[in-house]
């Protein structure tokens, strides 16, 4: 078995199969009409029936919904568990579950835990009208409170937690794995299979367990949350739930994992040495915009906010590659010494202009997992950059066309040719592909035109340059285009040769005062070119 040399080694010739899944989930359970005090007004007086309003009647609610946990605790025999400050609350989750699947068990709540945390609630404050009369007002405000964990175990879902607030309006938190649930619906299907963690280590059938990690979403996710408020002491009471009181769910957090298990750990070893030396720059403004699909806006005015940038973090001798987008990271690491892993964690949905609630999952899931996929093209393309003459002149060249018309080829050292390259990195990530108009506005913008400068027929021109030279194909019946895997590669190449090599190497050389290699090398080279010039001379 021969050894990989570069990252499209690894990925083409030493990934034994490849899975991707929802990962971990953090969920928001939330009553919508409870979350700003005029709602909260509203069931004091329709549901409480007060004329008041006041979060004082409030209390008794809190304190019957704290009786009713602590009773379900005594009545199930469920253990209870005061978590302290920097306590672990998954290696205390571990053991039990150690010993609840040792004891043949497959669904049932593992133990109760209450910590102090803050969160947001809402209080009663006294304020003055103008005659000094005293009224109560209700303003939305911080504390810290008991939160009420329930660790418990799904038949479907494997292990998970539901953590309530003990205070009104009692917002709730679910955190459950994609790939617990994907492994017992293999189970249940009869689908041989290594489990590894959160991963799959062997499977007899990648396309039928592919086939069941894709059917995971929001409706077996509410249909969890649904049959655990049916089990667990329910803050609200069933009048409430008839009244519109009921929990709904929005994504506070999701991972999208794309794992490819290798053939041999030192496959994966060479795949990151590759990685981390060439692609410290992939938390680029201009490369995370490759990976993400959004246009990053630099600048003063109206700058993209958030951070940019890549990190390389060792725990042990294990590296991981970290880039960061807003609120969004990509994690890649060697899983266990067996597999690589790429992890999209999004943190913030409206990060994409996506909404929160769970019904945005499917929009969420194909921004993850073409991110994952899009970071491995990167890498890729970073270990296999077009070389060659030919390469190069069928790209700068004319070509003479089967009807003899001739159409030139971009010429490297024009800025209206860098400009077009620059596009199709950008258009390359538009599925429905781009139009005349729409390379005509980004152009402009590239070459720092005025609006209008460029014409629709010089964009017709550029148009036929670019898809004669194979850098871009018409769709059938449109007038939209897209961009051809070579012209992603050629514009990668080039763009980065014209934006990082040259103006560095021009920079080094042009100072005077630089004593960096590149310009020692040229004064040693030119110093040699002169002796051998004077030795010319006095033997002529």
């Amino acid at each position: 078995m021969t050894l990989p040399r570069t990252v499209s080694d690894v990925l083409a010739e030493h990934v034994t199969f490849e899975v991707e899944c929802f990962d971990r989930m953090y969920l928001n359970c939330y009553v919508p009409g409870l979350q700003y005090a005029h709602g909260l007004v509203g069931y004091v007086h329709r549901q409480l029936g007060l004329p008041i309003a006041s979060t004082a009647p409030l209390a008794k609610i809190s304190k019957a919904f704290d009786a009713a946990v602590h009773q379900f605790a005594d009545d199930q025999d469920i253990p209870w568990v005061n978590f302290t400050k920097g306590q672990r609350k998954d290696d205390v989750a571990h053991e039990y579950l150690a010993d609840f699947e040792a004891a043949g068990r497959t669904e049932g709540v593992l133990f109760i835990g209450r910590a102090q945390e803050k969160t947001n609630l809402f209080r009663t404050e006294k304020r003055h009208r103008a005659d000094g009369v005293p009224y109560p007002w209700i303003v939305k405000t911080t504390g810290v409170i008991n939160q009420f964990y329930f660790y418990c175990v799904d038949e479907d879902f494997g292990p998970f937690f539901l953590k309530f607030a003990s205070y009104f309006p009692y917002n709730a938190k679910l955190c459950l794995n994609g790939h617990h649930w994907a492994q017992r619906q293999a189970a249940k299907a009869g689908l041989g299979f290594e489990a590894m963690d959160n991963a799959f280590a062997a499977v007899a059938d990648p396309v039928a367990l592919q086939a069941i990690c894709d059917q995971l979403g929001p409706e077996q996710i509410e249909g969890l949350l649904r049959k655990w408020l049916a089990i667990l002491p329910h803050p609200f009471s069933p009048a409430d739930r008839a009244a519109g009181y009921r929990y709904d769910i929005s994504v506070l957090q999701a991972e999208f994992s794309l794992t490819q298990m290798l053939d041999q750990p030192v496959a994966g070893r060479i795949f990151f040495e590759q990685v981390i030396r060439d692609n410290l720059d992939l938390g680029r403004p201009d490369e995370v915009s490759l990976i993400f699909n959004k246009r990053i806006q630099g600048g003063r005015k109206q700058p993209t906010p958030g951070r940019f940038r890549t990190r390389i973090i060792t725990e042990g001798v294990t590296p991981s590659l970290h880039v960061d987008y807003k609120h969004t990271r990509i994690k890649q690491y060697h899983k266990e010494g067996r597999a690589l892993r790429t992890e999209t964690t999004i943190n913030d949905t409206y990060d994409f202009d996506i909404g929160r609630r769970l019904t945005n999952l499917p929009a969420l899931r194909e921004v993850g997992f073409t991110a994952n996929r899009r970071l491995l093209s990167v890498q890729r393309l970073d270990h296999d950059p077009i070389s060659g003459s030919t390469a190069l002149t069928s790209v700068t060249e004319a070509i003479i066309t089967d009807t003899g018309a001739r159409v030139p080829g971009l010429r490297l050292d024009q800025q209206r040719s860098h400009a077009l390259l620059q596009a199709l990195l950008t258009f390359r990530l538009q599925p429905a592909g781009f139009t005349n108009a729409n390379l005509k506005a980004l152009v402009t913008e590239l070459r720092g035109l005025p609006p209008g400068a460029l014409t629709a027929g010089q964009m017709t021109y550029d148009l036929r340059r670019l898809r004669v030279h194979g850098l871009i194909e018409r769709l059938p019946h449109t007038h939209r285009y897209l961009v051809t895997d070579t012209g992603l590669r050629t514009a990668m190449f080039l763009t980065r040769v014209h934006d990082q090599l040259i103006p560095t190497g021009l920079a080094h050389l042009a100072d005077p005062h630089d004593h960096g290699p590149l310009h020692t090398a040229y004064t040693r080279y030119q110093h040699e070119v002169d002796i051998l010039t004077d030795h010319s001379g006095l033997a002529a």
